[in-house]
């Protein structure tokens, strides 16, 4: 069936007992066991619980993968993918990659013995050029945060595939509306449902989705040894959010779209980072292998005191961290999300003191916009 008939069914029959049309929170640490040895498929909720059960299945579907894996936020999901590998492990990653990442493989994982090179993996041959005999995964964002860079996953897919390299996708910035990575050749995508999967800014998570059974299987070990599990509550509400997932995601695309053109036209933006736009240096292959452009992007101001003046201005725009979230919310990468960089490593990436990132909400879009042009006549 359709995207929006999958995302509203898949996973959520109609609950056998009740005939309830909501999956039910089943708020339980434990299940009775009808005999030893003999239980209905729950024994501990660690291990198994129905409604995170039910959100596995649901987003399992809607990426076109084997199986899901809910996990009690995105950095959860990522850091169980890793433990996929073994020291002496070989990661290649996407170098404008969201600022935790870069913090999690260099502040702890590097301690257990994996190996990371950070490229630009909107270039396949530059990830080419970085495999070295011990590359076991390649861990992309596309789009990247802040920057919106655009990954090749058929291109890297070729790369990966038949030197058994893990391509491993980052998938939150679209959601499986606009982009399935599965489809292309990547083997596990992940999301922080924080974001557009539970869409109001009132849960945290994460999800991976597995291509194969092989992989599907020793995660679910992991999930269930180490047990950083999403609980029954914030599973519920990623339930209900995916529901609407698709008239929202059209949504912030459209409102994206205007004040990206808006944004690019401004006189105080010196660069609008949307891959939308025609000037976008991936626009072309953005729209072959995306179904739409989100409703993410970053804009230059030129200096902090600039961003600074946006920032503290805005009325309707929420200052704040995280995105995807029914609200539009406006940050600074420098100071925020990728504040673990170095200055220096910043800025040889492109993320200035200047850069403003903007996750456009669902406002009315004329109230977006007169709120970012009464802002920008600071600057």
């Amino acid at each position: 069936m359709g995207f929006s008939t999958d995302a509203i069914h898949k996973g959520q029959e109609p609950d056998p007992s009740t005939g309830a049309v909501v999956v039910p929170i089943y708020q339980t640490s434990t299940y009775v066991q009808e005999a030893l040895g003999k239980n209905k498929g729950y024994e501990y909720s660690r291990t198994g619980n129905p409604t995170r059960a039910a959100l596995e299945a649901n987003l399992a579907a809607l990426e076109g993968g084997h199986r899901g894996l809910a996990f009690a936020s995105g950095m959860a999901a990522i850091n169980a993918v890793m433990t996929l590998l073994k020291s002496g492990d070989h990661i290649i990653c996407s170098q404008e990659a969201y600022g935790g990442v870069p913090r999690l493989f260099n502040a702890i994982l590097k301690n257990f013995g994996l190996e990371f090179t950070y490229v630009d993996t909107t270039e396949a041959s530059r990830v080419s050029s970085a495999l070295q005999p011990n590359t076991r995964m390649v861990y992309i964002e596309t789009p990247t945060n802040p920057l919106m860079g655009i990954s090749d996953l058929s291109a890297l897919a070729a790369i990966t595939r038949p030197r058994q390299v893990l391509l491993v996708v980052d998938n939150t910035f679209l959601s499986p509306f606009f982009q399935q990575p599965l489809k292309f050749g990547a083997d596990i995508v992940v999301h922080s449902t924080t974001k557009y999967l539970n869409g109001h800014s009132d849960g945290v998570g994460g999800v991976a989705v597995m291509a194969r059974e092989e992989e599907a299987g020793r995660l679910k070990f992991i999930q269930n040894a180490a047990g950083a599990i999403l609980n029954p509550f914030d599973a519920w509400l990623v339930l209900r959010g995916v529901k609407t997932l698709a008239v929202r995601m059209r949504q912030h695309e459209a409102n994206a779209m205007a004040v990206a053109q808006v944004l690019n036209r401004h006189p105080k933006v010196t660069k609008v980072y949307y891959p939308g736009l025609p000037e976008h240096p991936q626009h072309a292959l953005a729209k072959k292998q995306q179904s739409g452009f989100g409703g993410m992007m970053s804009f230059e101001t030129g200096s902090l005191e600039n961003a600074r003046a946006v920032l503290n201005r805005v009325r309707l725009c929420s200052l704040g961290e995280s995105l995807g979230g029914v609200e539009t919310l406006i940050s600074h990468p420098a100071t925020m999300t990728h504040a673990y960089l170095s200055d220096e490593e910043r800025q040889r990436l492109g993320i200035t003191q200047g850069l403003v990132r903007l996750s456009v909400g669902i406002e009315d879009v004329e109230d977006i916009i007169a709120d970012l042009e009464q802002t920008l006549e600071s600057v």
